[in-house]
């Protein structure tokens, strides 16, 4: 009888407690449940930058597939071993969950925003931000892998997404930048300080966007000539061509927030990467005053010497990333003025726009110098070379635009490989070894294992759709 008594009494306190109005005391303040749209912006601003711009193997390698650089002790990812550290699923998973979901989640908040904070106007800005980076992070994507979960990609209670046509989702992309930029208000502000690329300047957002549709139209200009054209000639006065307009992110000297390189080869000790031979061959061929900018000299004889590219190499015997470039506060570069005068002398041989290739192509030579702060003199002397001179450089102008963009583009791995794929120039090196061809180098990446595994289905109908899940399946912009 007393236990009875005892769990009637202890169930009568339950029920009041119940009824029991105890205010925010279970509430976390330290943790809100509500996060604010600039927050999630910021982080997937951060997240982009870092996995665009970071050396580490299990996740960016670009750096060796543009054969940049190549490795010392452990050499399968310049042998293009994608599985072993399972790179695809890697940069797949933290661009749909650390970058396109916070962006999701940042759109979504925008509206419920309150109006005497946070005007039309600036929501209408928020909102193209966020698209900007959308168009950015979506188009990488595809550029990696070709099909991908588009239209049901961010709803995460679907485990099975299916993937969606490359091209279909490359002109719904340029669609949405192109709206995107058309509601930027430059008089009104975005997300303030939480803007880490711009810093809320809405005139640099619509710039860069502007410069971005030019990027995307122009990697399609061989698939549909006439979208590429159209888009091409109405942004071509409006995209980069100054440093000054350059889309960056300026790490810090302290941690966190640092040079990813930094984090990778300095703080880390590890001395994995040397620079490879194709581009300093290139470049010392060419006499490029650049190269004491992009990389040191050995430990041995004082000379700059790339490694082989797909061996193993020794450390000191080879030249390094150069000291600016591992700094813990080098800026990681998104657009610059380089690409974007490279683009309009592409658009001019293709028809697309008026003007000379020639000039637009020794702009993009004088911007990346001028980046890398090398001396005017030694500018004007390399422009005049035979072998650099727009008009008796080997080759025809993709040849000539598509090695002077490469070397342009050194530390910005992703782009050069894309540029690569689309000019077919330069001629990279094939691997020393007798299983390796030309045919060996990537033309994208393989699809992450888990989705082989997880979503099955909509794997193997996107497999069969593109050609086959393999590493030599042209991506649809890339015509032979």
């Amino acid at each position: 009888m007393k236990k009875i008594l005892f769990l009637l009494i202890s169930a009568s306190i339950a029920l009041t407690s119940c009824d029991k109005d105890f205010g925010d005391l279970n509430v976390d303040k330290k943790k809100p449940s509500v996060v604010a749209p600039g927050a999630l912006f910021s982080t997937a601003q951060k997240e982009m930058t870092d996995l665009m711009t970071n050396s580490n193997v299990n996740r960016n390698i670009f750096r060796l597939v543009s054969q940049y650089w190549t490795e010392t002790t452990y050499f399968d990812e310049s042998q293009y071993d994608l599985a072993t550290r399972n790179i695809p699923q890697n940069f797949w998973n933290i661009m749909y969950v650390n970058v396109l979901k916070n962006l999701d989640e940042a759109q979504s908040l925008i509206p419920g925003q309150n109006d005497a904070f946070f005007p039309p106007a600036v929501k209408a800005n928020q909102n193209s931000c966020v698209e900007i980076m959308n168009v950015y992070a979506y188009s990488t994507l595809v550029n990696l892998f070709g099909d991908i979960p588009y239209t049901e990609a961010l709803d995460f209670e679907n485990v099975y997404p299916k993937y969606d046509d490359a091209a279909t989702i490359y002109s719904d992309l340029l669609t949405r930048l192109d709206n995107a930029i058309n509601a930027i208000d430059e008089g009104a502000g975005g997300f303030g300080s939480s803007d880490i690329l711009y810093g809320d300047d809405m005139a640099g957002w619509k710039k860069f966007g502007k410069s971005l549709q030019a990027r995307l139209a122009m990697i399609i200009a061989d698939h549909d000539a006439a979208t590429a054209g159209s888009i091409i000639s109405k942004v071509a006065n409006d995209i980069i061509t100054s440093n000054d307009d350059n889309t960056y992110f300026h790490y810090l000297s302290a941690p966190p927030n640092t040079n990813q390189i930094w984090v990778d080869l300095v703080q880390s000790g590890r001395k994995d990467f040397v620079a490879a031979n194709t581009i300093v061959d290139i470049m010392n061929g060419l006499g490029d005053p650049r190269v004491p900018y992009y990389f040191t000299t050995d430990d041995t004889d004082s000379t700059y010497t790339g490694g082989i590219y797909g061996i193993g190499n020794n450390y000191a015997s080879f030249s390094k990333p150069a000291d600016r470039i591992i700094a813990p506060d080098f800026e990681a570069i998104l657009f610059d003025a380089a690409e974007g005068n490279f683009l309009l002398a592409e658009a001019v041989e293709r028809g697309f726009i008026g003007g000379d290739a020639a000039t637009y192509y020794a702009a993009g030579i004088q911007a990346s110098m001028d980046y890398w702060h090398v001396p005017s003199d030694s500018v004007d002397v390399y422009v005049a070379k035979a072998d650099v001179a727009y008009a008796t450089a080997a080759g025809d102008w993709k040849q000539k635009i598509g090695t002077q963009k490469w070397l342009a583009l050194y530390n910005r791995g992703f782009e050069a490989w894309t540029e690569w794929r689309r000019f077919d120039y330069p001629v990279l090196n094939i691997i020393p070894d007798p299983e390796f061809t030309y045919e060996s180098i990537p033309l994208r990446f393989t699809y992450p294992a888990q989705e082989q595994t997880i979503n099955a289905a909509s794997y193997t109908a996107a497999a069969a759709a593109i050609g086959g899940d393999l590493v030599r399946t042209r991506l649809f912009w890339d015509h032979e």
